[in-house]
């Protein structure tokens, strides 16, 4: 998942959505440099992603993809995946997609400063290039995927993207379309267990619904 989709599912806590954006940069154990909110964000982060790696229906549509692309199926999946969010976004929130960002963003703000470098630096991109709410737009889905593959070592396996994944678009959003659901039962799960899970590292999260 990419982060709208992880802000999503962690979303109203602010600590859990916190955790959404500091999972990608917060590397090995969990240490006591994390507060116990933020610690359990990263868990989230973490289980999410491994529920989704692992689950058959996005083993089947990574099998789908070109060739060329199932090296790094998992980037075009978690890109895709935020597109196909926005644009659906109706059916799984019943808070405006605009109002949530904004929602996001000042939640992000309040926790800057237990966030990691690498995690501040992409909150001021988040901020600066209002990402968040570009994603129903299929070209920054594109033009994502060309920027982190120009990072890679090798050559860029997404010179060509626009092209090589046009055919499987319809695909994709049919998969997100029948998966995303589970993954908001399995997060709702995983929620409640940090809630009561009294000898962990997270007791004290926000008693709200989620959206």
């Amino acid at each position: 998942m990419n982060f709208l989709a992880h802000f999503h599912l962690a979303w109203p806590d602010t600590s859990l959505v916190a955790g959404g954006l500091e999972g990608d940069f917060y590397k090995g154990p969990l240490r006591d440099d994390l507060s116990p909110g933020l610690a359990a964000g990263v868990r989230l982060h973490r289980e999410i992603d491994a529920f989704t790696d692992q689950h058959p229906c996005i083993a089947g549509l990574r099998a789908q993809l070109p060739a060329s692309l199932r090296r790094y199926a998992g980037i075009v999946i978690d890109l895709s995946f935020d597109h196909y969010l926005s644009i659906h976004w109706a059916r799984f929130s019943a808070l405006d997609l605009v109002h949530f960002n904004a929602g996001v963003q000042a939640a992000l703000t309040s926790q800057r400063a237990a966030l990691s470098p690498g995690s501040q630096r992409m909150l001021a991109h988040l901020e600066e290039h209002d990402l968040l709410n570009l994603y129903h737009d299929w070209r920054t889905v594109t033009a994502t995927a060309q920027r982190i593959g120009e990072r890679l070592r090798g050559g860029n396996p997404f010179a060509n993207i626009a092209r090589d994944i046009e055919g499987a678009r319809g695909r994709m959003e049919a998969a997100f379309l029948d998966f995303y659901p589970q993954l908001q039962a399995f997060s709702r799960q995983r929620i409640h267990a940090l809630r009561d899970d009294r000898r962990g590292p997270y007791c004290n999260v926000t008693q709200k619904s989620l959206v």
